[in-house]
């Protein structure tokens, strides 16, 4: 992936309220990537091919759907360095601004257990979260959102469970691999 060339082509969101997952909430939108072409790789990993995207929304009118969804929450994710790339890039601002709004549950897997990088899927199936679609946005936001709880369970078993002990630890993991 090419973060300085590459745009999204799809995305979803999962809302987190009170430790519960609203489904029915949730968000899943193709967006069509304009003139960027779409690499063979994404279109291997993401099984999206731009015959797929011909109607889709344009990245503005997306724009629109998606801040509307994360407006004034705090944004889970996968990999922040990824995700905040692609905020910063859609809405503006900095990836380093973008950080400061986002839990990434990769750092809070490094909290919980220290070893090797896994996979979104290899850590869903080590704590029992199904994966229905890999590299599905709607589906990897769901597998994000419940990897969330499990570890925010494990965390405040530790006494370092709420959300900005979370952030703060999210930043602090994010500063030490920035310098």
């Amino acid at each position: 992936m090419d973060l300085t060339r590459d745009t999204i082509i799809s995305f979803g969101t999962v809302p987190i309220q009170r430790r519960l997952i609203d489904v029915g909430e949730s968000l899943y939108q193709l967006v069509d990537p304009g003139d960027v072409a779409l690499s063979p790789n994404s279109i291997t990993v993401h099984g999206l091919r731009p015959v797929d995207l011909v109607g889709a929304p344009s990245v503005d009118a997306a724009r629109g759907a998606l801040a509307e969804a994360i407006a004034g929450k705090f944004i889970v994710v996968w990999y922040a360095a990824v995700e905040s790339a692609f905020l910063a890039k859609l809405f503006g601002g900095t990836a380093r601004s973008w950080r400061k709004r986002i839990v990434d549950t990769r750092d809070m897997l490094a909290q919980v257990e220290s070893g090797e990088t896994l996979t979104l899927s290899e850590v869903a199936d080590r704590y029992g979260v199904p994966v229905a679609s890999p590299h599905h946005a709607l589906d990897d936001a769901l597998v994000t959102a419940q990897l969330f709880l499990v570890l925010a369970s494990r965390l405040e078993a530790r006494g370092r469970g709420s959300i900005r002990q979370l952030q703060s630890a999210a930043r602090r993991s994010f500063l030490r691999r920035a310098v």
